[in-house]
């Protein structure tokens, strides 16, 4: 039997599918986590008091363009990815795919190159990458550069199906426009996680892609073709589907409080509805203006944009995006901190025991003050000897 060697009582724990209150943290000999009411203690555990707060597992972050000061865009480096981790877990996020925006093919395969050097390195947060273009549609580009963005060629399809070889978990946004159902289907079959945004696809066009293989949509309700009385865009073809996840930018800038509510009343399976910050280099990091691309980019108000005022990524931490679920959107803690846990960890093709407390070894995160204080923050280790 694991042996019970320390507990920690007095906040709330969720433990990434489910909130619980009245419970302990409780570390087991072998250095793993489990929850358990505090009635079912032994009465020999060592046992920590906190003062209240919340409990929850690493975040996990499928779409992070930096951190710290750093662009992934600007440095495709082993050095820029372990100061954008950092930067990140600091903040309550523990594991992210490291994401390229619409670059060069050069760009790219560096981006490759320095997130296999990260991983085989273990550097702890990095999990993978998201490529989120070339293959976009120019109409719906954002903050992307038209210039850059070009339809999908074989040697890209190889190139992608490659990274999918050497990487634990490999996310492509793609538009249909620049991509075939061919494709698609290849990504898919490689273990790809092939999302779709960027694009002004009809409804019909977004289903057959669906039914190929894309799993995912990128930043819900941003960059994409709209519900209309006439015609359901990618907007209405996800809300349609039960089987597809969507990631949003939940910092009450990109998407209106009252839009997320109908999203998650109209969709199937609204739980696959997760979280991403869409982070720039502006995450833990007192910056207020950054490069990308050659191209400047302003901080304000906790709204990041171009010179032309084009939204240009988030100026967002995941506990604050969870805060705005629960507090503006009316989301229930339970719901909002999945979909910031295991919920994007499920879309992983090698998850870990990353967005779990239960069985996890890793460590977990206790926010004192509350969601809406990232900072006011510490890390539980499960090795008691850690601390």
């Amino acid at each position: 039997m694991n042996r019970v060697v320390k507990a920690y009582v007095g906040a709330q724990i969720h433990d990434g599918p489910v909130a619980h209150d009245t419970h302990a943290l409780v570390v087991g000999q072998d250095g793993r986590f489990s929850v358990l009411h505090t009635n079912a203690l032994p009465q020999d555990c060592p046992i920590t008091s906190l003062d209240g707060g919340l409990i929850t597992p690493g975040f996990v972050d499928l779409q992070v363009n930096g951190g710290g000061g750093v662009m992934f865009n600007d440095d495709q480096s082993v050095a820029s990815l372990r100061v954008i981790a950092q930067a990140h877990a600091a903040l309550g996020t523990h594991a992210l795919l490291p994401t390229l925006i619409t670059d060069t093919p050069e760009r790219t395969r560096a981006a490759i190159d320095a997130v296999e050097q990260a991983v085989t390195e273990k550097i702890d947060g990095i999990v993978g990458i998201h490529l989120e273009g070339p293959h976009l549609s120019a109409a719906r580009k954002g903050a992307h550069d038209a210039g850059l963005i070009r339809p999908m060629s074989d040697k890209d399809l190889l190139l992608i199906i490659g990274a999918a070889e050497r990487l634990p978990n490999v996310m492509v946004t793609v538009a249909p426009e620049s991509t075939t159902l061919a494709q698609i289907r290849s990504m898919a079959a490689a273990g790809v996680i092939v999302s779709l945004g960027h694009t002004d696809a009809d409804a019909s066009t977004c289903h057959a892609a669906f039914d190929a293989g894309a799993r995912c949509v990128t930043h819900l309700f941003n960059a994409m073709s709209q519900l209309g009385n006439r015609e359901p865009g990618l907007v209405g073809a996800t809300l349609a589907r039960g089987d597809i996840y969507a990631g949003l930018i939940a910092d009450g800038i990109h998407v209106h409080p009252t839009t997320i509510q109908i999203a998650l009343a109209a969709k199937p399976h609204s739980e696959r509805i997760f979280l991403v910050t869409d982070a720039m280099a502006t995450a833990g990091a007192g910056i207020d203006s950054f490069l990308i691309n050659g191209r400047k980019v302003f901080r304000k108000n906790h709204r990041l944009t171009l010179a032309d005022g084009t939204l240009a990524g988030a100026d967002l931490e995941m506990a604050r995006a969870v805060s705005v679920m629960i507090g503006d959107v009316g989301d229930n803690i339970s719901s909002a901190v999945a979909r910031a846990t295991s919920t994007p960890a499920t879309l992983l093709r090698e998850p870990g025991d990353h967005g779990r407390i239960s069985g996890s070894s890793r460590p977990v995160v206790h926010f004192q003050k509350g969601l809406s204080n990232p900072a006011a923050t510490q890390t539980i280790f499960a090795n008691p000897h850690c601390e």
